[in-house]
């Protein structure tokens, strides 16, 4: 199985056919805007998709740029050379790099045999990922620089994990599951990718990073653990007490870190709940405005309006009409 798909990686692409002809560097134009140099999560994901998996695109070099989501870069074949930031790195086979779509990058052209595939993810995907998160490791606060961008520092993690058998295991999972697409294939992958990032964790010390993080990030990973696991009924006065912290000072270091209150944190994930619910159940719209925790329905319907631009009674009407 693995040396069909390497087999059927190896083909040239129409795309690739074209730039060996030509011998061109990438036009900017075709992946981005032009005011500057990032490319963009809407040339290779619907709007209704959190992830998808495509393969590098090999004998051109793409100069430096940025991306609007997260980019993870796996080496199933060969090698990939890049400057992340201001560090020349050579990804080898079986390694994995995670870029944060604050950070530049260029990459050096991909010869015939170095097959690269970009896992292209919208940094809300990892929403879900916080209630497998402990309170301190590299992945969880590359998560929330990700996430919330007030900060806008561009980070990498850099995973040397080629002889870790879970992992590699996972990756090719999730590729199969991807390029061979069938029912429920969506919900394997975020599974999948649920697994990947706690084998990560469980493997920290074989990543390299950018920069050391203030400790302080375990109060917000536990904020957003809190809101995650208890959104029905959640209050700020309660997790400062969990957390030993006065609710003003919490208050104030969720908005510094996320550039978000708590209460605005909390509405997105109920909104976010109330559209899964919509879209996997038959509950009534009534009975899902309180299982996400308002009981103000007028409200409810003003804020998810105002966030979908549709009632939810449209939005459930959209999804029976495809």
């Amino acid at each position: 199985m693995q040396d069909e798909l390497l087999n059927e990686l190896l083909k040239i692409t129409e795309e690739e056919e074209i730039i060996l002809q030509n011998r061109r560097e990438i036009k900017k134009e075709l992946y981005t805007n032009q005011s500057n140099f990032i490319i963009e999560s809407e040339k290779f994901l619907s709007k209704d998709k959190m992830i998808m998996v495509r393969q590098h695109t090999r004998f051109v070099d793409f100069p430096k740029h940025k991306h609007n989501y997260i980019e993870i870069n796996y080496v199933y074949n060969g090698e990939l050379n890049q400057k992340v930031g201001n560090q020349k790195i050579s990804l080898k086979q079986g390694e994995l790099l995670f870029l944060n779509q604050h950070i530049e990058h260029e990459i050096a052209a991909c010869a015939t045999e170095d097959i690269i595939i970009n896992f292209i993810i919208q940094p809300q995907f990892f929403d879900f990922i916080f209630s497998f998160l402990t309170t301190e490791n590299r992945i969880s606060n590359f998560l929330i620089n990700s996430l919330y961008n007030s900060t806008q520092n561009g980070q990498f993690l850099y995973f040397k994990v080629s002889e870790v058998e879970s992992i590699q295991e996972l990756i090719k999972k999730i590729i199969m599951e991807i390029m061979s697409s069938a029912f429920m294939s969506e919900s394997t992958v975020k599974l999948y990718m649920g697994l990947l990032i706690v084998e990560l964790i469980k493997h920290a010390d074989k990543a390299e990073h950018t920069e050391d993080y203030p400790v302080h990030h375990y109060l917000i990973v536990e904020s957003l653990k809190y809101i995650d696991e208890n959104f029905q009924k959640a209050s700020l006065y309660e997790l400062s007490s969990q957390l030993n912290q006065p609710h003003y000072a919490l208050s104030k270091e969720i908005k510094k870190a996320t550039n978000y209150t708590f209460k605005e944190l909390l509405q997105e994930k109920r909104l976010s709940k109330s559209r899964e619910l919509l879209e996997s159940t038959d509950m009534p719209i009534t009975t899902i405005i309180d299982q996400v925790g308002y009981d103000n329905v007028s409200y409810f319907y003003r804020i998810f309006k105002n966030k979908y631009n549709q009632t939810p009674k449209q939005f459930r009407e959209h999804l029976a009409k495809k």
